[in-house]
């Protein structure tokens, strides 16, 4: 299993206080059932905190007219809203809601140039909170395509996660499906297709980032 860059710090901070408390209870308790059960908790947590920052080895389907998912998670949102922090019109929100056992890499559901970026920093509501994606930590990022469609697409922070982080820079050319950060125990994705799209997936469903297509891209706007 390969491990994220995001999470060395943390499983090597993990470590070490887990490793300092099992210490301090077996020394005191001796080889007690107490030190054996807490051993084996320690254990179990240490690897729950290492499986959070899994980075798994995907193949990208790339397909330069569609969307692909930019997390693993449950879809929950599919609905006509209007966007009015950048693009100012109509678009179809598609949000994927990461639990804290989905991979938490994120990935650039299209190819193109970084038109926009900026970080807001906010609350931390649960995830499916309506008002998570307005009042949560997040960032904001606009790809525009080679066709001349733009797509939105948020990082927002969880009741769990608190830190998110981005690669994206604007002016940057992106490809599909390489990495666009990660968010640390979960989260949410909201994704701004334009109207037209033809959407390809359910809310309930479960899909993979870099592999399952979201959206068909209408035809090209230039």
């Amino acid at each position: 299993m390969r491990i994220h860059k995001e999470g060395y710090k943390i499983i090597a901070v993990s470590f070490i206080i887990i490793g300092f408390i099992i210490g301090l209870i077996c020394f005191f308790n001796g080889n007690t059932l107490t030190s054996i059960i807490s051993s084996c908790a320690g254990i179990v947590i240490f690897l729950f905190i290492t499986s959070f920052f899994r980075s798994p080895n995907r193949k990208t389907n790339l397909d330069a007219d569609s969307v692909l998912a930019s997390a693993d998670g449950t879809i929950v949102i599919i609905d006509e809203v209007y966007e009015g922090e950048y693009l100012k019109e109509k678009c179809i929100q598609v949000s994927i809601f990461m639990s804290i056992f989905n991979v938490h890499v994120n990935w650039f559901p299209i190819s193109g140039i970084v038109e926009y970026f900026k970080y807001h920093p906010g609350k931390y509501l649960v995830a499916w909170h309506p008002k998570s994606s307005e009042k949560n930590e997040r960032t904001t990022i606009v790809v525009r395509h080679e066709s001349g469609h733009k797509v939105l697409f948020r990082q927002i922070a969880g009741y769990v996660a608190r830190r998110i982080v981005c690669y994206a820079k604007v002016g940057n050319q992106v490809e599909q499906g390489a990495q666009t950060g990660f968010i640390k125990f979960g989260s949410r994705i909201d994704l701004f297709l334009p109207l037209g799209s033809e959407i390809l997936v359910e809310k309930g469903d479960k899909v993979k980032g870099k592999q399952t297509i979201i959206a068909e891209l209408p035809k090209s706007r230039i």
